[in-house]
């Protein structure tokens, strides 16, 4: 009731203010004032269309008294003309000045006849074209529209939004990351400037009992029972970014810095370029197209196990990642034209000497294997070729059945990956088509924790390690991440923004004004390797330091001890619960064997029955 009633005291209000400003209104088809009807006059209902101002009913744009008028809309070719007009006459005016006094007094005619001219050129332009209305119907003026729509993120960015507001990165997310990696101070005073009741709000559960954050192990042994030689991984890295999405210069900051901060860099699908081989630690990701370790055989990308072999081996990879799909654009490939395929993109990528005359292109599948047993087959070869370093492979996850198909897989070969990427859909730092970014594949926390369940479910998860990827930015990011069942967290933009990145959106456009994701020699010839590694080194131990404290406050010194009972989450009013208490009917924590044994909840268990058929079904095929 009490919200019913302050419903309606917002509508009678509201309908209060109508009549204040606009006294006129509809009575039965005529136009009355307001101020003549009686107060023993009953209301009529707000709700109904007499009570509507007639403006608004109308749809009319008359503006209140004291209003400015509407200009742009009375703007008109005619009006174009007759203004057009009188600067003409005004530039013929002007130059009286110099005639009359000299040529002190030329700048101002020069001036006006120059805007005449633009203006004329520019406008009667508009008129003779026919592919934009709104240049034929505004002349001139249009281009006002077009200039401010330009620069609309700019102002949303510098004069409208708060600290919290904007996408993907509110400016407090990006705040924190220049601090840290500028190594200056980011405390703050006052408290948190966050609704700590609001729906949504998440934090972490502290000890009464604390340990030391020195004591708190932030690297991670990565290598199976088949891994010859195992890799120690920080517990935070640089996710996959090719050369080519970003430029000569970011790959050698990112190089840098993580050879200064001994974590690891993912090289992205694009291959092995001169930019990575720094000194720093690599992921190497072996994606659809090969590149790097194949080649183009009657226009499609073949694996070259030769090849693969002798760049396998070099020192500075440490771990291979086959790539299934990405957050960004899950199931979906790329082509690069071959007149934009450059002497350092080929060497990268492996496509040998120019001239090049076929696109390069980057399927949405694999041609080694198309079944969950040739993945595995695939994953023997990769780690026979290498010399055992770790393999593993990356993916955003789609259908669970298909997943579980390929644990299957897993035990039927007793081939385990030495680690899996999940890459959350709400990631990614370049071009990729709408309806993916937003619509397809699993968010992180989910994919995550489907993966780190079902692993544990059939009895196998203590095989293989878990990498996340999906906007991990600072400590708390981190944590939660590894409570969702994470051993060890990527990030790609965050690590973008230690270098410079001020999210101006321009990744797909070649204009980046930080020179991160450009191949314009003037914009990224701006971008320092040798300051920007600093602040990348700056930035992943700041992150990581910021993590370890959160891990010790919670009285645990190994970060494979934090759960979803360590992070809790507000639902709504005085509703919480924890991680390991949320999407317990589809996404439920499982115990080791769950599934092997058949105690799953129902529709987890028919995934997993279905998973075996697929992995059978599909392996016949092969």
């Amino acid at each position: 009731m009490r919200r019913i009633r302050s419903s309606r005291l917002n509508t009678l209000y509201n309908y209060k203010k109508h009549t204040r400003f606009i006294p006129q209104t509809l009575f039965n088809g005529k136009l009355r004032d307001l101020s003549s009807v009686s107060s023993d006059q009953p209301n009529l209902p707000p709700s109904s269309p007499q009570s509507i101002p007639i403006e608004q009913k109308f749809g009319t744009t008359t503006r209140l008294a004291g209003g400015i008028p509407d200009f742009v809309e009375k703007w008109n070719p005619t009006l174009f003309k007759q203004v057009g007009l009188g600067l003409g006459g005004a530039s013929l005016l002007g130059w009286y000045l110099p005639y009359t006094y000299g040529l002190d007094h030329i700048f101002a005619p020069t001036a006006i006849t120059s805007f005449t001219a633009f203006y004329l050129s520019v406008g009667y332009s508009d008129l003779n074209q026919t592919t934009h209305t709104l240049r034929r119907n505004f002349p001139f003026l249009c281009h006002l529209r077009y200039l401010f729509e330009s620069i609309r993120p700019e102002i949303q960015q510098y004069f409208i939004e708060s600290d919290s507001d904007s996408t993907p990165f509110s400016r407090s997310m990006r705040t924190q990351i220049y601090k840290r990696s500028k190594a200056q101070s980011d405390t703050r005073a006052l408290g948190t400037m966050r609704n700590v009741y609001e729906e949504g709000y998440e934090w972490g559960v502290h000890s009464m009992f604390p340990v030391s954050h020195h004591d708190v192990r932030v690297r991670v042994t990565v290598g199976g029972k088949d891994c010859k030689q195992k890799y120690s991984a920080s517990i935070f890295n640089i996710s996959a970014m090719s050369y080519g999405a970003l430029s000569s210069q970011a790959i050698t900051s990112l190089n840098l810095g993580a050879k200064g901060g001994f974590f690891y860099h993912n090289t992205g699908e694009g291959g092995l370029s001169k930019f990575h081989l720094q000194g720093g630690d690599l992921v190497w990701n072996v994606g659809t197209g090969y590149f790097a370790c194949g080649s183009t055989v009657n226009g499609k990308r073949v694996f070259n196990p030769d090849m693969f072999a002798e760049n396998a081996n070099r020192e500075e990879v440490k771990m291979i990642e086959i790539k299934i799909s990405q957050g960004a654009k899950p199931a979906h490939g790329g082509i690069l034209p071959a007149d934009k395929i450059t002497d350092d993109i080929s060497e990268a990528r492996g496509l040998g000497e120019g001239p090049w005359t076929e696109d390069c292109a980057s399927p949405p599948y694999h041609d080694a294997f198309s079944t969950p047993l040739g993945l595995c087959r695939f994953i023997s070869t990769l780690r026979t070729l290498s010399n055992g370093k770790p393999i593993g492979f990356k993916l955003c996850v789609g259908s669970p059945t298909e997943f579980m198909a390929l644990v299957h897989a897993m035990k039927e070969t007793g081939v385990y990956p030495d680690f899996i990427t999940v890459d959350g859909s709400e990631g990614g730092t370049g071009a990729a088509p709408p309806e993916f970014q937003d619509s397809m594949g699993m968010p992180m926390a989910e994919g995550l924790r489907l993966v780190h369940n079902t692993l544990i479910g059939a009895g196998v998860r203590d095989n293989v390690k878990l990498i996340a990827a999906g906007k991990v930015y600072n400590g708390f990011s981190l944590v939660r991440t590894l409570a969702n069942g994470a051993d060890i967290c990527n990030a790609a933009r965050a690590f973008m923004f230690s270098m410079g990145c001020i999210q101006a959106l321009k990744c797909n456009q070649n204009t980046c004004p930080t020179g991160i994701t450009t191949q314009d020699p003037r914009l990224n010839g701006g971008l320092d390797p040798g300051n920007k590694k600093v602040r990348v080194t700056n930035f992943h131990k700041a992150t990581v330091d910021a993590a370890a404290e959160i891990i010790a406050a919670m009285g645990l010194k190994n970060p494979e001890e934090v759960t979803g009972e360590h992070l809790w989450k507000r639902e709504n009013g005085i509703h919480v619960k924890s991680y390991d208490d949320m999407h317990t009917s589809y996404l439920p924590i499982l115990q080791h064997n769950d599934l092997v044994e058949g105690r799953a909840p129902m529709n987890v268990q028919k995934w997993w029955k279905e998973g075996g058929e697929l992995m059978k079904k599909m392996g016949e095929g092969e």
